[in-house]
């Protein structure tokens, strides 16, 4: 069952009270009392267990018709009750590739559609998506190229990482990506396609409501954890866009976005759409950990569940717009690791603006990180 929800009940899968039920009936048919060790007592328990694994079909069954319950196919297949009638696909990063010619040229030269391109190892191939022309006495031209290979692991190579010809064109002698690759994304999981359908609610709205914006912004990639979207003024609507690794989205991510949400058939004609970023408040985390004398588990064990602790906390903490800068959170998930007690320095809590007064709204962005060690303590 999904984690979104655990399985609702339909009917009860208490073996005892089947068993029960079930003795009941046959005493009463036959007249014939069961005793514990009887062969008729035997053949009641394996017909209460044919009953308890039809009851769990059956409630798995019911739960494949409730959407917050719903997994895979099942899923897919509630979702025409839905604005959202289609689980999102996975997607191919793209980025800006500019490709240079030897010499200036008396007629334009054609860099034809679908040209690769990779990187110096030769990891992923990438092509570019339309013609392109680079123009009558210019050394260049600048194309959107896409990764062939679908998924977020085309997201992240660097400026100029991307250097190297497959194919080769008139003149063409050398090329490298303007922008880092971004807006890759692999199809979405149940829990986001859940949270979608969900949020398509608001896009049957044609009044330009904040919930079909959000809607419609997180449409364009899985990778968008979320969206804050306001309205500073008259008409205009300021959407704010964070990553699923708290990162705020990219240039080639925003354009997205923002071409979604101010396509005619969303965007209301008086709205004026903006993608803008959210404001970073930094935070550093310092703290001095202690071990319980009679702990059975190792120093290296000890810091290993620590780190993963500190690193579930930033994770958690800049997962969400808004999200106050929490260290009771940390604490929290340190206590977990095997620990006797933590001395925090660092952060402190930190009221963050959620853009729901229609301001810019704020997401934690952790500096540096020291955890101490500070020994073992009795108990």
């Amino acid at each position: 069952m999904s984690e979104r929800n655990t399985g609702y009940q339909f009917v009860s899968t208490d073996t005892e009270a089947v068993e029960s039920l079930l003795i009941s009936i046959y005493e009463k048919i036959t007249g014939v009392s069961v005793k514990p060790a009887s062969p008729e007592k035997l053949f009641i328990q394996f017909v209460a267990a044919v009953v308890i694994q039809e009851r769990g079909l059956n409630n798995y069954t019911g739960n494949q018709n409730i959407p917050s319950r719903a997994e895979g196919e099942n899923l897919d297949a509630l979702a025409e009750l839905f604005y959202v009638t289609q689980r999102p696909a996975a997607q191919a990063a793209v980025c800006t590739e500019r490709f240079h010619i030897s010499e200036e040229q008396t007629t334009a030269i054609l860099i034809p559609a679908g040209t690769r391109v990779t990187d110096a190892s030769g990891t992923l191939t990438w092509e570019t998506v339309a013609d392109a022309y680079v123009s009558i006495g210019e050394t260049y031209a600048d194309v959107q190229i896409r990764c062939q290979t679908v998924g977020a692991i085309g997201n992240g190579y660097a400026v100029g990482q991307i250097n190297t010809f497959v194919d080769l064109f008139d003149y063409c002698e050398r090329c490298e990506n303007l922008t880092a690759s971004d807006d890759g994304a692999d199809q979405a999981t149940d829990d986001e396609f859940y949270e979608l359908m969900r949020a398509s609610q608001d896009a049957y709205s044609c009044a330009g409501a904040k919930g079909g914006y959000i809607y419609f912004a997180k449409q364009v990639s899985t990778k968008i954890a979320d969206v804050v979207a306001n309205s500073p003024s008259d008409g205009a609507v300021d959407l704010y866009v964070l990553m699923d690794d708290g990162t705020i989205a990219t240039t080639e991510l925003k354009n997205a976005v923002l071409a979604a949400c101010n396509d005619d058939t969303v965007r209301p004609l008086t709205d004026k759409v903006s993608v803008k970023d959210p404001q970073k408040v930094s935070y550093n985390i310092t703290f001095t950990y202690y071990v319980p004398k009679d702990s059975s588990l190792s120093s290296t064990e000890i810091k290993a569940a620590v780190d993963k602790a500190v690193a579930e906390f930033v994770a958690w903490q800049c997962g969400k717009l808004g999200r106050d800068i929490n260290p009771s959170v940390l604490i929290g998930k340190l206590m977990q690791t095997g620990i006797k007690r933590v001395a925090l320095t660092s952060p402190v809590f930190t009221t963050l603006r959620d853009g729901s007064d229609d301001t810019t709204p704020q997401v934690a962005s952790v500096g540096t990180i020291t955890a101490t060690n500070g020994g073992y303590e009795d108990e």
